[in-house]
């Protein structure tokens, strides 16, 4: 089984692409605190990629800003590619099928009412 669930902050505004057959989809990343402290006393911090497609993307590049915090549910992926240098590498991230917008600096100066249906996917 391959399922996700996280809680973290944005590092940098979503923005939305389309590809080039139309898809509309937002990569982001994801500050995740682990659950526990590190020797210095201190709580590490883990950077996720995250990938989301169609209504998910568009409501996440509409609503979500830097810092805002995010639920996410969704799975890992990992793909293998070449560079041109012909080296392998591999690149893991997750597809956030389901986004709970927790805080949105957009929602506090927005006029617009929002239901819970339009912010948790």
């Amino acid at each position: 089984m391959n399922n996700f669930w996280g809680v973290g902050r944005l590092v940098a505004r979503p923005e939305l692409k389309e590809s080039e057959n139309g898809n509309k989809y937002v990569n982001y990343t994801v500050a995740v605190q682990r659950s526990y402290k590190n020797a210095d006393g201190v709580y590490e911090t883990d950077f996720l990629d995250v990938v989301s497609f169609g209504p998910v993307a568009e409501k996440t590049a509409e609503y979500c800003q830097k810092g805002d915090m995010v639920g996410i549910k969704g799975r890992v992926e990992t793909s293998l590619y070449e560079t041109e240098n012909g080296e392998k590498k591999k690149s893991t991230q997750i597809v956030a099928d389901n986004i709970t917008f927790l805080s949105s600096s957009k929602e506090k100066n927005s006029d617009v009412e929002k239901s819970e249906d339009d912010l948790d996917m």
